[in-house]
């Protein structure tokens, strides 16, 4: 059956879904678009059972850009798309993000879903737009998910909010947030603004959840429409006297160690003793009970017997204590207030090689962070369907595995890692300096040494210091906290600078970073539906304070960037010429640009406008380079002293210099000196430098050809000058 159905959003946008065409054999598909870009989506739901003893959901989300969608080739030598990009794996974990909290709980098939680009025209990007597809695949597909998702994106231009602002749009808009929510409530941020208020973000939210619900409620009329009866579930859970049993054992332990202010080290371990005990008590009271025979007759008995199904109940009231505990004692695990930030520490410059370098820790969370500075030609080039652009800031984030006490390969980054660095370095690059300030491609790198909640935004805030400490002119310094949720029913609580366990075991991870003035960039995951409006404000409001106090020790470790940048750093130079000069400097094939950079170690670079970079590692070399180009486009002007270079003797005439480039001048015999010169050669000979004087410029009525004059002699009876165009003395 082939259904097709759209919707008009906000700004005459408009979003169609159709399903019953494409990828029939899948368990559900639907193609969505927007203008010209079009997405497929397909999702596909093992039917052979689980292993008994899993505990986990293994779902996939992978989302392609197809470079045929925009008629563009794949860069680089192999013609065909590869591994995803970094944009791609963003955009697939958006959609993952907001996903996955909607799938019942113990539904443990092999789920994949894949969200092709099949259509870009260049101008609405694809990933919002995947989101609404993939909720639509399974809404329509007999997968038990019976509450559709849909995702925006919110911009604001001149203080107006628009739904899916195209590229155009968003490049005047001071915000860019994509939101993935249900109905009833929100479940997916993330975004960068300019430093919005609290009341503009939560106000942003409002909007964008207007939309979704239109678009959740266009998917609901599809699925009815196709009414594809669900598969049968069943979540596997322990019997009720099993949980009374394994209750009766660890309940008490628990709670105990629970309200123990340990290292998060130690209290794992004492968590481990209670598990393992636990389990072979309850294993070795139903061996006596359960034997073979009875479990042939009654399979379900063999759930007494499973590890993992008495692991998880454990952890089921591990999980309770704790939430209560918060709940009705207003206390956490690590004995802190529900508000209070854990103790920070900050060092700067401990890595004497690197431009700039901070150590930032706080708590049990420790990110070390490195800045190197360097120059266009470090550059990202960025290959995507929409636009070919160069990246000049980038923050890196790395996860070991020694950072959390484990084993584990050491590879290519994970998605996670690409996730985190890039909410981090949407936050820092707000602030950053423009390229017209600051011509420095910047790289920042955040190793993650100790991690127990939010190492994303401990490479925020050290991030923000290596950059000051390296003398990056920040316009203001960012600092970011982690806030998380506990709700049962009407009672919750919301946490300031989450741990791991609070935000393993609890309900909402919302990371925000800013600066004293705003937002400016934000991710939260919520894994429970009807998050209220005043429960968002709430948390945005003590985000705020956790954020400022964060701040402060950052400005009481470093209050303004450096002056000057790191010792290691290139020494970059700006000057300005005039376009028609730019030929000369690049000389033919690039001759001339070369040989200013073998005379002086410089690395230059000259933009179509004029502006030309000159990199070197030391000052002298940078001044030199600039020195060249100035007297390279310099127009010649009767007297000032240049410096030049003998490129022919006439004995009886004079000698030819090179005063400026691929331009010669004659010093007249008598201009060489004060006495009578008889013999040139007595004086100059060819490769010498001189410094010499413009005294004449005429044009040879005969040729037509422009002739200067050059006196040696001019220059005897004054100080000496600096080199290359500079005035003489009395002139």
């Amino acid at each position: 059956m082939f259904i097709r159905k759209a919707i008009d959003l906000e700004g005459g946008k408009t979003i169609t879904i159709e399903t019953g065409k494409m990828a029939k054999q899948a368990d559900g598909a639907v193609v969505a678009s927007m203008g010209d870009t079009m997405v497929l989506a397909t999702v596909v739901s093992s039917k052979t059972p689980p292993p008994p003893n899993q505990d986990f959901f293994p779902l996939q989300v992978e989302y392609r850009e197809k470079y045929s969608a925009a008629g563009k080739f794949p860069g680089g030598f192999i013609k065909r798309e590869g591994r995803p990009s970094e944009k791609e794996i963003l955009s697939a974990r958006l959609i993952d993000r907001a996903l996955r909290p909607l799938f019942p709980d113990g539904y443990y098939q092999d789920t994949q879903i894949i969200i092709s680009v099949i259509s870009s025209d260049q101008l609405n990007d694809a990933d919002v737009l995947g989101g609404i597809a993939a909720s639509a695949a399974i809404m329509v597909s007999d997968i038990p998910f019976s509450n559709s998702m849909s995702e925006v994106r919110v911009g604001r231009i001149n203080g107006e909010f628009i739904i899916n602002p195209n590229i155009n749009e968003l490049s005047r808009s001071d915000i860019d947030i994509s939101i993935g929510g249900t109905a009833g409530t929100i479940c997916m941020l993330e975004g960068e603004m300019d430093e919005i208020s609290e009341a503009e973000m939560l106000d942003a939210i409002r909007f964008g959840h207007e939309a979704i619900k239109k678009i959740c409620s266009l998917q609901d009329e599809i699925a009815a429409e196709v009414a594809k009866p669900k598969r049968s579930f069943l979540p596997i859970a322990a019997p009720e006297d099993l949980q009374e049993s394994i209750a009766e054992l660890c309940a008490v332990s628990l709670k105990e160690l629970a309200y123990m202010p340990l290292a998060k080290e130690e209290r794992a371990e004492k968590t481990s003793e209670i598990y393992k005990s636990v389990t072979q008590k309850i294993l070795a009271r139903y061996k006596e009970e359960i034997s073979a025979d009875d479990i042939a007759a009654d399979p379900a008995k063999a759930l007494y017997l499973n590890e993992q199904i008495i692991s998880g109940h454990i952890h089921d009231i591990e999980k309770k204590v704790m939430r209560h505990m918060i709940l009705d004692d207003a206390k956490r695990l690590d004995g802190r207030t529900l508000e209070e930030v854990r103790p920070i520490s900050i060092e700067l410059g401990l890595i004497p090689r690197a431009h700039g370098s901070a150590l930032f820790t706080r708590g049990e969370t420790q990110a070390l962070v490195t800045l190197t500075l360097g120059t266009k030609k470090d550059a990202q080039m960025i290959d995507t369907l929409i636009d070919d652009t160069e990246k000049r800031f980038m923050l890196h984030y790395n996860f070991p595995p020694f950072s959390v006490g484990e084993t584990g390969r050491v590879g290519g980054v994970g998605r996670r890692e690409i996730g985190h660095g890039n909410l981090a370095e949407r936050a820092v690059k707000k602030v950053a300096p423009s390229d017209a300030e600051f011509p420095y491609t910047i790289r920042i790198v955040s190793d993650i040494l100790e991690s127990n909640g939010s190492s994303s935004m401990a490479s925020v805030c050290g991030g923000t210091l290596a950059a000051m400490d390296g003398g990056v002119p920040l316009t203001k310094p960012v600092s970011g906290i982690a806030m998380g949720l506990i709700k049962e029913g009407e009672r919750y609580a919301v946490l300031s600078d989450i741990l791991g366990n609070e935000d393993h075991l609890g309900d909402m991870d919302f990371k925000v970073a800013g600066t004293r003035d705003g937002i400016t960039a934000c991710q939260m995951d919520i894994k429970i539906d009807g998050l209220d409006y005043h429960i968002l404000e709430q948390a945005l409001e003590q985000s705020k304070k956790g954020r400022l106090h964060i701040l402060e020790k950052m400005t009481d470790a470093i209050s303004d960037p450096r002056e000057e940048i790191g010792r290691y750093a290139p020494r970059l130079s700006t000057i300005q010429v005039p376009v028609d000069a730019i030929g000369m400097i690049i000389g033919k094939g690039g001759e001339t640009i070369r040989s200013i950079t073998e005379e002086t170690g410089a690395e230059i670079n000259v933009e179509d406008d004029g502006t030309v970079t000159i990199a070197a590692p030391s000052g002298e070399g940078a001044s030199a380079a600039i020195e060249t180009i100035k007297t390279l486009i310099s127009k010649p002007e009767v007297g000032l002293v240049y410096s030049g270079k003998v490129r022919d003797i006439r004995e009886e005439l004079g000698a030819f210099v090179e005063f400026l480039p691929k331009t010669d001048g004659l010093v007249h015999i008598s201009e060489i000196a004060k006495e009578r010169v008889s013999k040139v050669s007595d004086y100059l000979k060819p490769g010498d430098r001189i410094k010499v004087k413009l005294i004449d410029i005429r044009k040879d009525p005969r040729t037509g050809k422009t002739r200067y004059a050059l006196s040696m002699k001019a220059l005897l009876d004054v100080p000496p000058e600096s080199e290359n165009g500079s005035p003489a003395q009395g002139e």
